[in-house]
C-alpha cells in the first residue's frame, strides 16, 4: 500500500514553502470559476468521475511532492529520480481519489518546475521567470525526448502519438513555451490592466485554450473538438476577454457548450496552475520566502 502524504520522508522540509506555493497554485486553479469544461467548486464540468471534493483529496495526498522534487533538483539528481518521485506522487493521488486521475499532468509540470527551482537556488541563481523554463529544458530536455514511451501510460501520451502532437513531454522538453510565452504574459498583462486575480487567471486560461494543442481536448473531442475549443477561446479573447463587461456570463455560456460536447481542457488547466506558481515565485522576495 502506498503511504499517505504525511508518511513522506522529510528531506524536502527546507523546500516546504515552495511545496505550499505549488499546492496553492493547484488550489487556485481548482477554485477558479467559471472556466469552460473544467471541475470547479460549482460543478464537475465535463467530467462524470470527479468533482471538487475529488481534487481536494488529491491535493491533500500530494503534500510534500513538490518540495521533494525541489530537493531532488537541488541535489543534482537526474530525470530518472524525478520520474520515480512522480510515480510515487501519482500512486498517492490514485489512492486518495479511488483511482481517478486528477493531477497527473500537474504533478509532471509542477514537479519539473520545482526541480528546476531547486537546481537554480542550489547554484546561487534566481529561481524565477523564464530561467525556470530554460533550466527544465537544459537539465531534463534530453531525457524527456530520449524515451517518451517509458512514461506511465496516459490519454495525453496516446493522443500525442495518434495526432502527431508533442504533448506534455515535448512542452516540458522545450522549456514550457506555452507557459512562458502565453499563460504567464496573459496573467501579468491582465493584472497590469487592473483585472482582479480571478479575472486575470481566467484570461490566462482562455489564452492557453486558444493556443495549446491540448491533448485532453484531442482525447475527448478529436481534432474537431480541439478546433471548436480553440475557436471559442479565440472568440472570447477577440471580444475583449475579461476586460469587457459581462465576461463571466460569456464564460458560463462557453462552459455550457464545452460540457455539452464533453470537452475539458485539462492540459491548459495544468499550465495555468504552473503559471500561477511561477508568478508566485517571481513575486516572492529573493531570499527567505522559499
Amino acid at each position: 500500500m502506498t503511504p499517505p502524504a504525511a508518511a513522506l520522508p522529510r528531506p524536502w522540509a527546507p523546500w516546504a514553502a515552495l511545496d505550499r506555493a505549488a499546492l496553492a497554485a493547484l488550489r487556485e486553479e481548482l477554485e477558479l470559476e467559471p472556466k469552460p469544461g473544467l471541475v470547479s467548486p460549482g460543478d464537475a464540468g465535463a467530467h462524470r468521475d470527479m468533482d471538487a471534493g475529488t481534487f481536494r483529496r488529491s491535493l491533500a495526498a500530494l503534500e510534500g511532492s513538490f518540495g521533494a522534487a525541489a530537493a531532488a533538483g537541488a541535489a543534482g539528481l537526474p530525470f530518472a529520480a524525478l520520474r520515480r518521485l512522480g510515480i510515487e506522487a501519482e500512486a498517492r493521488m490514485l489512492a486518495a481519489t479511488g483511482g481517478v486521475n486528477t493531477h497527473r499532468g500537474a504533478i509532471f509540470a509542477l514537479g519539473l518546475l520545482s526541480a528546476a527551482a531547486g537546481r537554480l537556488r542550489a547554484a546561487g541563481r534566481a529561481a524565477a521567470g523564464d530561467a525556470l523554463g530554460r533550466e527544465v529544458a537544459s537539465a531534463f530536455g534530453p531525457a524527456l525526448r530520449e524515451a517518451p514511451g517509458r512514461a506511465p501510460a496516459s490519454h495525453g501520451a496516446a493522443v500525442a502519438r495518434w495526432h502527431g502532437t508533442g504533448g506534455a513531454r515535448e512542452e516540458a522538453a522545450a522549456g514550457f513555451p506555452h507557459l512562458f510565452g502565453v499563460a504567464l504574459p496573459a496573467l501579468e498583462e491582465g493584472l497590469a490592466r487592473g483585472a482582479g486575480r480571478r479575472a486575470a487567471a481566467a484570461q490566462a486560461l482562455l489564452s492557453l485554450v486558444a493556443a495549446l494543442p491540448d491533448t485532453n481536448l484531442l482525447w475527448r473531442g478529436g481534432a474537431e473538438g480541439l478546433a471548436f475549443a480553440r475557436g471559442a477561446a479565440r472568440g472570447f479573447l477577440a471580444a475583449g476577454g475579461v476586460h469587457r463587461p459581462g465576461w463571466e456570463a460569456r464564460l458560463r455560456s462557453l462552459h455550457a457548450a464545452f460540457r455539452a460536447r464533453r470537452l475539458s481542457p485539462g492540459g491548459s488547466a495544468d499550465l495555468l496552475a504552473a503559471a500561477l506558481l511561477v508568478h508566485a515565485l517571481r513575486a516572492a522576495p529573493a531570499e527567505g520566502a522559499w
